[in-house]
């Protein structure tokens, strides 16, 4: 039997899903320990409170990198949903189901985590900054802090959004 153009591309969509689902989980670890590892150097080599900003870009390129793995999945996942899924489908019943049950399922940016590093990242400033530096590093811990925050209300609204842009382009 030969298979589709469709049933290919379905076929591709759902194992691309799938990876980018796992490298997320993978990235996780590795970010939290690359900036732990980056914290301790940078505590240990510079003297200096504010060398808590490099374990801080460490943080935000990992929630970074993280956030834009889920945002493509659930965008893969809307595009899936409108233009391959019949009603009724995985994809519509995860929709209706997080609609139905908002705040019921695991935090896929894992922002709580990012958040609790980004306020331990600042102690070494709070311990033993002078007031430009904890002024100066706190602004930047506090502007990740709530990109993190915005990204997860966002990442929030994108599945509705996406499926009507979606729904849009196919009605065309």
């Amino acid at each position: 039997m030969q298979t589709s153009r469709q049933d290919l591309e379905f076929e591709a969509l759902r194992a691309t899903i799938r990876e980018r689902g796992t490298v997320r989980l993978i990235l996780l670890p590795v970010v939290l320990a690359l900036w732990a590892a980056a914290a301790i150097a940078t505590t240990t080599v510079i003297a200096l409170p504010i060398g808590a900003l490099v374990p801080l870009v460490v943080l935000a390129g990992g929630f970074e990198a993280i956030y834009a793995l889920h945002l493509n999945v659930e965008r893969i996942g809307r595009y899936l949903q409108v233009f391959h899924e019949v009603e009724g489908g995985w994809e519509h019943v995860a929709m209706t189901f997080g609609q139905r049950f908002p705040g019921r399922g695991p935090d896929a940016l894992f922002s709580g985590l990012f958040l609790i590093a980004t306020a331990l990242n600042y102690l070494p400033v709070a311990l033993g900054g002078t007031m430009p530096e904890l002024v100066v590093a706190g602004l930047l811990h506090l502007l990740l802090a709530v990109h993190i925050g915005t990204a997860r209300q966002r990442a929030a609204r994108q599945r509705l959004l996406d499926h009507e842009r979606f729904t849009a382009i196919r009605n065309g």
